[in-house]
This record gives structure tokens, C-alpha cells and sequence, in this order.
């Protein structure tokens, strides 16, 4: 099997099914249409420019270009972490956190796979750096959103225990402990039911892409297994950074609670 390649009129073709989620919002009355429409338009100019981008980067196989490049995406994830918050804590510091949690999960994660797991000649080679840390930065974003939203909505609901406990002289951390330990959970549930369901209910696109490139599904799995521990690994770490982080950004060195330091709805 050999690699087919795709022009223009197929990606129209396949745009066909997009319009059709266009007549289902306008049959509804859903109000999607327009949305819909600016959401792919806006898929084609990033991915655009990502492509040509990295050819570029490829091109030149520069370790100087190929960090610029991540800090690029760390920067636009920590973006959407601090947009993604519905009680997000105010100031450079919640966002220092929202992009150093993923940076450092998933540059720890690329590392270990570039240098130790899969071995590249060089070993910072742009091509196996940054689809890796692509992949390891998304999935730690994610975790993180979803750690630091449920601890500070958490924080905001159960206002009134947390500080009965702290009264009775228990530390932020112990005062905290439940929500913390719910919040670790719900940003590794993701990652958890993915593992649990791929190759089963769904082949992940790494793989798909993989056997669409002419590779051998039994080679391609061993990808796929190596990257869904990558992932597993460095949303763990960002996950528990994050929570970690969000309990000492709401909570001062005195163990009281710090709601004023979280955004109005």
C-alpha cells in the first residue's frame, strides 16, 4: 500500500459532510451556521500556516527554531487553559501556571521520548520533537483545564467548610484535600477512558494516520501504545502540578482562603 495524496477537490468533497451539520443547524433552528462556518475557516488558515511552518522548521533542523516553535504553542495553550476557566485566579502568576504546567509535562514527556524511547539521529530533530510535543501539550492542557476549573468552582462552592476546617487549624492542603483529590481525578478521566477504549471502540489518529501512510498496523499499534503512555505520563504530571499550584494560589502562607484573588463571573 502506498501513500495517497490528497488536493483540493477531495478536501471539498469531504467538506460536503460540514455543510450537511450546517443544514441540520438551520433545519433546528440552532444558530450554528455561522459559527460552523467561521470555526472551519479558521481550521484551514491555522492549519495553513502550521504546515508551511514546519516545512520551514524541517527544513532547517535547527534545535533554536524548533524551541521558539514550542514556546509558540506552550504560550497559545496557556491561553486556552485561562479562557477555558470559569473562576480563574487573576494575575500573571494563574497564567505563569496554566503555561508551565503543560510546557513542562509534555517538554518532560518529549524528552523522554526523543532521547531514551525512540532514540532520533539528532536527538532534537524537529520532525519526532514537535508532533510529540504537540500531542503531549494538547492532552496536558486539557487535564489542566479541567483541574484548576473544578478546584477554584469547588473552592467558591464549599467556601463556608473549607474555612470551618482551616478555623480548626487544619493547613490549606489538608483543608483542601477532598477537592484536590476530586479535581486530580476528573483531569485524568480523560486520558483514562481513552486508553480503556482505543483499539476498541476507536482506532486514535496517530495510528489511523499511520496505516493511511502505507505502515504496517502491527508497527503503527507500538506508536499508538507508546504515544497513549507518553500522554498518560505527562498529563499526570501536569495535572498534579496544576492542582497543586491552584490550591497555593487560592490559599495565602497564613492557611486562609483567598476567593478575592478569583475572577467575578
Amino acid at each position: 500500500m502506498t501513500y495517497v495524496p490528497l488536493e483540493i477537490p477531495d478536501l471539498a468533497l469531504a467538506a460536503l459532510l460540514l455543510i450537511a451539520n450546517g443544514v441540520v443547524s438551520f433545519w433546528f433552528r440552532l444558530g450554528l451556521e455561522r459559527s460552523l462556518a467561521i470555526s472551519a475557516v479558521r481550521m484551514i488558515l491555522q492549519l495553513a500556516v502550521v504546515a508551511l511552518a514546519l516545512r520551514f522548521i524541517f527544513a532547517l533542523n535547527s534545535p533554536l527554531w524548533t524551541v521558539l516553535f514550542a514556546m509558540f504553542m506552550a504560550g497559545a495553550a496557556a491561553f486556552e487553559v485561562i479562557s477555558r476557566q470559569e473562576r480563574r485566579v487573576v494575575g500573571p502568576i494563574a497564567m505563569a501556571l496554566g503555561a508551565g504546567a503543560p510546557f513542562f509535562a509534555g517538554l518532560v514527556a518529549t524528552l523522554f521520548a526523543t532521547t531514551i524511547v525512540i532514540g532520533p539521529d539528532p536527538w532534537y530533530a524537529p520532525r519526532y520533537v514537535l508532533p510529540l510535543f504537540g500531542m503531549m501539550l494538547g492532552n496536558a492542557m486539557a487535564g489542566t483545564s479541567l483541574v484548576l476549573d473544578a478546584i477554584t468552582s469547588a473552592a467558591v462552592r464549599e467556601r463556608a467548610a473549607i474555612e470551618a476546617r482551616l478555623a480548626l487549624g487544619a493547613s490549606r492542603f489538608e483543608a483542601l484535600d477532598g477537592i484536590l483529590r476530586r479535581a486530580l481525578t476528573t483531569g485524568l478521566m480523560p486520558i483514562l477512558s481513552a486508553m480503556a477504549t482505543t483499539g476498541v471502540v476507536a482506532l486514535p489518529g496517530m495510528m489511523t494516520g499511520q496505516i493511511l501512510a502505507g505502515i504496517d498496523p502491527v508497527s503503527a499499534a507500538k506508536y499508538q501504545v507508546m504515544i497513549m503512555f507518553l500522554i498518560a505520563g505527562s498529563t499526570g504530571i501536569a495535572v498534579v502540578a496544576a492542582g497543586l499550584g491552584a490550591v497555593l494560589l487560592i490559599t495565602d502562607e497564613r492557611h486562609r482562603l483567598r476567593l478575592d484573588r478569583l475572577s467575578k463571573v
